[in-house]
């Protein structure tokens, strides 16, 4: 239901590329948004509040939060579905609610280093997204090519830092992956990559596949290599699970952290959108456009236009 994909370790870019699969879309917008923005982590008492310390470009989910992003320093955030996440309960530090939990990281911290060690500040709470509970993890990295995977596990939450976190799928919980990932080859275990749509089975692909990707010529090919990985791990429209259900893979984004572009694609268009950090005008305040436009290709700083920010 998504997957997340790191290459840190090629020597022109840190490049990192993702999948949003859900049943229905997410009716993802693109947006810029700059420092200085009040902000709230949700509608409980204990909701934090904070403004905005970094710029960052950003995609909504049905303009109720940020599910995935990358601010002005080149850290980049991303949520993914957890069926088993048990979100943290009681206490009285200030609340973050999980659709709100991106741009929280986004506006506040330059680092993986400095995310992990603010974010113990903070508790995730569960709010209502359309009408739903819905259980989620997070991954975030940074130039340098640092990682951190957080997890809602037992009402608390589990963090793993470090570079070799390069990989996130859904259920189960990250440590029982790795575990499942030790079975195959060359990660310890004798298995060939398995095909199917599973979280299980896309996060082994992804990292048989990540090991093996060539050195890239430039920032592109690197742009190109972790895009096609996300490919490989994307769900087609109409593929069921075991349980009949459908979750088709609606759109993939890519940040080339090093350089800082961020890259769209909707999977209903032939089309690769992007948007360069370096030509985006501090002054210009909130932009917002539809990547979701079959219109658009290439490069749309140009189409981005004011608006009002609701989230």
């Amino acid at each position: 239901m998504c997957t997340r994909i790191f290459w840190s370790t090629n020597p022109v870019a840190k490049v990192v590329s993702r999948t949003l699969d859900w049943a229905v879309s997410d009716e993802p917008d693109l947006w810029y948004l700059p420092t200085g923005i009040e902000r709230t982590g949700g509608v409980n008492d204990l909701a934090a509040r904070w403004k905005s310390k970094y710029a960052s470009l950003v995609l909504s989910m049905w303009r109720l939060g940020s599910v995935d992003g990358v601010n002005e320093r080149g850290l980049a955030a991303h949520t993914l579905y957890l069926e088993g996440a048990e979100m943290e309960t009681g206490g009285d530090r200030p609340t973050v609610s999980q659709i709100h939990w991106v741009q929280f990281v986004l506006d506040s911290f330059a680092t993986v280093d400095e995310a992990v060690a603010g974010l113990r500040g903070i508790r995730v709470a569960s709010e209502p997204v359309r009408g739903q509970h819905l259980g989620a993890h997070f991954a975030i990295e940074d130039p340098t090519g640092d990682s951190a995977i957080f997890e809602p596990i037992g009402g608390e939450i589990v963090v793993h830092h470090g570079a070799e976190f390069t990989v996130l799928a859904n259920d189960p919980v990250l440590d029982e992956q790795l575990k499942n990932l030790s079975r195959y080859r060359p990660f310890g275990g004798e298995l060939p990559p398995p095909g199917d749509i599973t979280s299980k089975d896309r996060f082994v692909r992804a990292n048989y596949f990540l090991n093996y990707l060539p050195e890239p010529a430039d920032s592109l090919e690197a742009v190109a290599g972790v895009l096609h990985l996300a490919s490989n791990a994307s769900v087609p429209y109409g593929a069921p699970y075991d349980d009949g259900g459908v979750y088709p893979t609606w759109w993939m984004s890519a940040v080339d952290l090093t350089n800082m572009i961020y890259y769209f694609w909707s999977t209903l268009s032939p089309a690769l959108l992007w948007v360069n950090f370096s030509d985006v005008d501090p002054g210009s305040g909130v932009l917002s456009l539809n990547p979701r436009d079959p219109t658009l290709v290439g490069d749309v700083y140009r189409h981005l236009k004011p608006a009002t920010p609701i989230f």
